[in-house]
C-alpha cells in the first residue's frame, strides 16, 4: 500500500481544493440518505458549532468521517466509500449559498468555491458527478445544483433533503448564519483516504465500513456491463439498466446464499459454467471478483454474458415455480430433494449442466433425470462420509467436461468401501441441527414415487415419532435410540407445533386431520405419505419401531448408493 495517502481535511480544503472533483462511479448504489440521516446531521453540527453553555475554541474540531477514493485511468477520484457524506454536505452548502442575498460576501464565495471553484459557467457542473447507473433521480441533483431550487412536485431524495435545509437554514439567527457557515468550512473534519488501486480501496472500505454495506461483487461487475453497453448508445444502455433490475428481482427472489447477495450467487452459478468451458483443472480458485476481473473484465464485456446470465436466472426462476410446463413432476421433485442439500454446491452444478447441455433452453429429461438422482447420492454420501464444503467439491471438478457435455458421471475417485460406509453410517449422529438430517429425511420422503411436493408456502420441520418428552416418562432401554432417523420424519410446521409432545395414538390424530370437534377433515393432515400410513397401520410406535424403520432408511440408502455405482 506504498501508494496510499491519508491526511484530516476540513470541509473547506475538501471541496475548494483546485481539480478537486468526485467521482460517483457507476456501481455504485442510488443515493439513501433521507430526512432522519440528514436531521442527525444538522442537530449535530449544530450543537457544535453553538454549544451551549460553552465557549466555542477556533480550534475544536468535530470530525465527519472518511472518505475512501482512488485515481481512476482518467485522474477521477472515484469514490469508494463516502457517497452519502459528501452528497449530503454538497445539498446543504447549495442550500446555504443559496441563502444569501449577497453573494458577494465571503463566505458566500468560499461556499461558492467549494460547489464550483474559481469560476462557473450556465454548463458547469458541481464538483460531485454522479453516474450511477441505477440512480433515476439523479436528473433532479444535477437541476438542484445548478438552479438552487427544489420544488413540492421534485420527489427524490436529493430534492427532500434539499428542501429540509433550506428550512432549516431559514430558521437560523442573524448572529448565527454567517458564523454557522464558517464553523462548518474551517471546523469540520473529514479523513480523506487516497489510493490509486482500485481493490487497495476496496479493501480499506470493507475495513472500515463493518457497520455499512460494502460493495458486493456484482456491484463491480454491473460498473463494467453499463460501460459496455453505454459505449454502444443511449438505448442500449437505458435497456440494460431496466433488464438489470429484472435480473436483480430475479435473484433477490430465488437465491439465499449464505454469503453475498443474491445476484453474486448467480455469478458465482455461472462461473462453474465458464470454469468448466475454459477447462480448468484445479478445484482451487481465488474469489469471485478476481475470476471475473481477468483481462480486464473480459468476460464482462460481452453481450452474450449478460444473455447468458439473464437465461441462468430465468432457469432457477422456473425451477422455483415449479414450472410444470418445462420440468416433469420427477424432475421436480428430484430438485426438490436437492434443495435440503447440505451444501450450495448442487446449484453451481446443476446450472453448468444447464447450460452446457440445454437445446432452445430446454433439457432432455430422462438425462437431466439421471444427472440429477446421481449427484443426489454423491452430496448425501460425501456429507456422511466427508463432511466439508472443499471435500464435496473436489468430484465434481473431476467430472467437469463430463457435466459440461452431459456423458456419464463416474466419480470412480470417489466411491466408497461398502463395509467402511456402512459403519460410518452407523454411527453417524442424525442430530436435529445437522443439515444432512434434514437432506437425508427429505430424501427418504421421496422414495415414495407417490408422495406429491408440498405446497410452496409450507414450511417443513424435522419430527420425532416418539415425542422427546414422552421419552422422558417412558425412557428407552438404549437413550440413543429416540434420535435415530428411524424416529425422524418431515413434518409441516403447523402440525409440528400442535402434535410434538404427544403420545403417537395422539400423534396419529394430527397427522390424519384431526379437528377439534373429534372429526377428521380431509387435507388437514400431514401431506407425508409414510405418516399417514404409519397413522392407519400402527397402534403405537415403541422403540423396536424405531430401530426397525431405522434399519429399513439406512439399508434403502445403501441400496441406493449401490445402484449409482457408489460403493466398492
Amino acid at each position: 500500500m506504498s501508494d496510499l495517502s491519508f491526511d484530516k481535511k476540513t470541509i473547506g480544503e475538501i471541496f475548494s481544493k483546485k481539480g478537486a472533483k468526485f467521482l460517483i462511479p457507476d456501481y455504485q448504489r442510488p443515493y439513501s440518505w433521507d430526512n432522519e440521516q440528514c436531521e442527525n446531521l444538522w442537530e449535530d453540527l449544530k450543537n457544535f458549532a453553538f454549544p451551549e453553555n460553552e465557549g466555542f475554541d477556533d480550534k475544536d474540531e468535530y470530525f465527519l468521517g472518511t472518505i475512501v477514493t482512488f485515481k481512476n485511468e482518467y485522474d477521477d477520484n472515484e469514490v469508494i466509500d463516502g457517497q452519502q457524506r459528501l452528497v449530503t454536505l454538497m445539498l446543504l452548502l447549495r442550500a446555504y449559498y443559496e441563502a444569501f442575498d449577497d453573494k458577494s460576501d465571503d463566505n458566500a464565495k468560499d461556499i461558492f468555491k467549494c460547489i464550483w471553484g474559481k469560476n462557473k459557467s450556465e454548463t458547469d457542473k458541481c464538483k460531485i458527478i454522479s453516474e450511477v447507473a441505477t440512480d433515476e433521480d439523479i436528473a433532479e441533483f444535477e437541476k438542484i445544483m445548478r438552479d438552487g431550487a427544489a420544488t413540492d412536485k421534485n420527489k427524490s431524495l436529493y430534492a427532500q433533503n434539499y428542501r429540509y435545509f433550506q428550512k432549516k437554514i431559514g430558521e437560523l439567527k442573524i448572529s448565527e448564519f454567517g458564523l454557522f457557515s464558517t464553523r462548518i468550512l474551517e471546523n469540520c473534519i473529514i479523513l480523506p483516504i487516497e489510493t490509486h488501486v482500485q481493490n487497495t480501496a476496496f479493501r480499506i472500505f470493507t475495513t472500515l465500513n463493518d457497520r455499512g454495506m460494502p460493495l458486493s461483487d456484482s456491484d463491480i461487475f454491473k460498473s463494467q456491463f453499463y460501460k459496455f453497453y453505454k459505449a454502444r448508445g443511449k438505448d442500449a444502455k437505458e435497456n440494460f439498466i431496466k433488464r438489470w433490475k429484472n435480473l436483480e428481482e430475479l435473484c433477490n427472489k430465488n437465491f439465499h446464499p449464505r454469503t453475498g447477495t443474491p445476484t453474486d450467487d448467480l455469478f458465482m452459478r455461472y462461473m462453474y459454467y465458464l470454469l468448466a468451458k475454459f477447462k480448468t483443472r484445479s478445484d482451487t480458485f481465488h474469489g469471485l471478483r478476481i475470476f471475473y476481473e481477468q483481462g480486464n473484465y473480459k468476460i464482462l464485456k460481452s453481450e452474450q454474458t449478460f444473455e447468458d446470465l439473464m437465461t441462468l436466472a430465468n432457469f432457477w426462476n422456473d425451477i422455483a415455480l415449479r414450472d410444470e410446463r418445462r420440468f416433469s413432476a420427477r424432475i421436480l421433485r428430484r430438485l426438490y430433494v436437492l434443495s435440503y442439500s447440505p451444501h450450495s454446491l448442487w446449484t453451481y452444478v446443476v446450472s453448468l449442466y444447464f447450460m452446457g447441455n440445454r437445446v432452445d433452453n430446454l433439457l432432455n429429461e430422462n438425462n437431466f433425470y439421471r444427472f440429477l438422482d446421481k449427484i443426489t447420492a454423491l452430496i448425501l454420501m460425501h456429507a456422511i462420509a466427508n463432511p466439508g464444503t472443499h471435500n464435496i467439491r473436489r468430484p465434481f471438478f473431476t467430472e467437469f467436461q463430463n457435466i459440461l457435455h452431459g456423458n456419464e458421471l463416474r466419480f470412480s475417485d470417489s466411491r466408497q468401501d461398502r463395509k467402511f460406509f456402512r459403519e460410518v453410517l452407523n454411527n453417524t449422529k442424525f442430530s436435529q441441527s445437522k443439515a444432512i438430517t434434514r437432506a437425508m429425511l427429505t430424501w427418504w420422503t421421496f422414495q415414495n414415487d407417490k408422495q406429491e411436493l408440498p405446497l410452496l408456502d409450507t414450511k417443513l420441520e424435522v419430527e420425532h415419532i416418539f415425542a422427546k418428552r414422552r421419552a422422558e416418562f417412558e425412557p428407552f432401554e438404549n437413550a440413543e435410540t429416540l434420535e435415530l432417523l428411524g424416529n425422524k420424519s418431515l413434518l409441516e410446521k403447523r402440525i409440528n407445533i400442535r402434535a410434538s409432545d404427544y403420545r403417537f395414538a395422539d400423534k396419529k390424530k394430527y397427522y390424519l386431520g384431526y379437528t377439534r370437534n373429534n372429526k377428521f377433515q380431509r387435507g388437514r393432515g400431514t401431506d407425508i405419505l409414510e405418516l399417514r400410513e404409519l397413522a392407519k397401520s400402527k397402534i403405537d410406535f415403541t422403540e423396536s419401531d424405531i430401530r426397525e424403520r431405522n434399519e429399513k432408511i439406512l439399508s434403502s440408502f445403501m441400496n441406493y448408493l449401490d445402484a449409482h455405482n457408489l460403493l466398492k
